[in-house]
């Protein structure tokens, strides 16, 4: 125990990082709240048994890793290290489902094949900056958080919260879902705009860009998780001891997002003037040039979305339309020039249980700045599929 506080104390050291000078302070305003340890617990008891421990992160492109020099630099990863370090003998996996431009209502939805299916002990979810601070993003946290926390093994799971560089991020509602289930959580935006805002600490200190931090950044997360960690484990009682796990509580918001799928190859019921193309990071794509394109799906489920791509290119737009709900507009073409990003858009909330036929129709409309009418379909998602699961 005292080896593992000893590497959290002097993990930006170890990263090659000088200390900032109030690091006591840093440290102590990083813990939003240890929560309910119970299943932490049963975790770092595991690994004391020197069983294998599946550690896990879920977000973002913080948490993909970006701005990091190297892939052993990202902050999952030096988590992932710590476990290595505090139990030698242990089998330590470490799965990095992030995804660059991604929220937690994506998350909702992939999680199950591309988080659950590796039955993590330890679950570290990052959207605070990704995702907007209001209760939909709480919602579809929430029904991510369901996801994990019922997996038969009882998994362990923590919040981190970072920000961008005005200091904003979805901490006030993401901290009511972790409040309501125990989790513990820490916040990379509590411990260090303080330092940023009294000029103690420059943004470049930490920060690559405007959200992503650098190898410095990413160590201070890592050390924000892995002191409580290494608390946890300071007072770890002996197995037959430790704090039982308790039962998941009422869903706050709900659970329309417990129960989800994902489908990038689902077959359309009806197709005009679409075809198959492949793209990164969810494979098999429907694509379309022509205005009038037509495609229809079935669907279930109480809600439904899609994932689209967006890019500075020659992009159209489509109208999609759930039954006979209103329609939704979205437009394939993205100002920015750092890249392309699936876009999550939802597209009815709130339908009746039972079959649902989505429709995706190109329009003759586009942006002023595009050149064609390129659309691109990546995803179908339904949630609210409780008791089709």
């Amino acid at each position: 125990m005292k080896c593992a506080l000893l590497a959290f104390f002097l993990l930006p050291l170890l990263c090659g990082l000088a200390v900032a000078r109030d690091e006591g302070y840093i440290l102590a305003r990083s813990l939003v709240t240890v929560g309910d340890t119970s299943r932490l617990q049963h975790v770092l008891a595991k690994a004391r048994r020197n069983e294998e421990v599946v550690v896990a992160v879920i977000g973002g492109s913080i948490t993909a890793g970006a701005s990091a020099s190297k892939e052993e630099n990202r902050y999952g990863n030096l988590v992932a290290q710590w476990w290595r370090q505090t139990f030698p003998q242990a089998t330590i996996r470490f799965v990095n489902a992030g995804i660059g431009a991604t929220g937690s209502n994506l998350g909702a939805h992939r999680a199950p094949s591309q988080l659950l299916v590796h039955k993590p002990d330890l679950v570290i979810a990052e959207y605070a900056v990704n995702d907007p601070n209001n209760q939909d993003a709480a919602d579809t946290l929430e029904g991510l958080t369901r996801q994990i926390l019922k997996l038969p093994n009882q998994p362990a799971m923590m919040l981190l919260f970072t920000m961008n560089n005005a200091g904003a991020n979805a901490q006030e509602w993401h901290s009511r879902i972790g409040e309501h289930y125990g989790l513990p959580m820490v916040s990379f935006r509590d411990a260090l705009w303080p330092e940023i805002e009294a000029k103690r600490l420059k943004w470049e200190d930490v920060e690559a860009d405007m959200v992503h931090p650098n190898d410095r950044g990413h160590a201070y997360c890592a050390t924000f998780i892995t002191k409580v960690l290494a608390k946890v484990l300071a007072d770890l009682p002996p197995d037959v001891a430790l704090s039982p796990i308790l039962p998941i509580p009422a869903p706050l918001i709900s659970d329309v997002f417990e129960f989800t799928s994902f489908a990038n190859a689902l077959v359309p019921v009806a197709n005009t003037g679409w075809a198959n193309g492949d793209m990164w990071p969810f494979g098999k794509t429907w694509e379309a040039t022509e205005p009038g394109s037509t495609l229809e799906f079935q669907v279930e489920g109480t809600a439904v979305s899609v994932a689209c791509w967006k890019i500075k290119g020659d992009m159209g737009m489509a109208r999609l339309q759930v039954d006979d709900a209103g329609p939704v507009t979205v437009d394939g073409w993205f100002s920015a020039d750092w890249g392309g990003h699936s876009c999550y858009e939802t597209v009815a909330r709130n339908l009746p249980p039972g079959k649902h036929t989505l429709r995706i129709e190109v329009l003759p409309d586009r942006a002023k700045e595009s050149n064609g009418h390129k659309f691109i379909l990546q995803l179908v998602m339904s949630a609210g599929l409780k008791g089709s699961h």
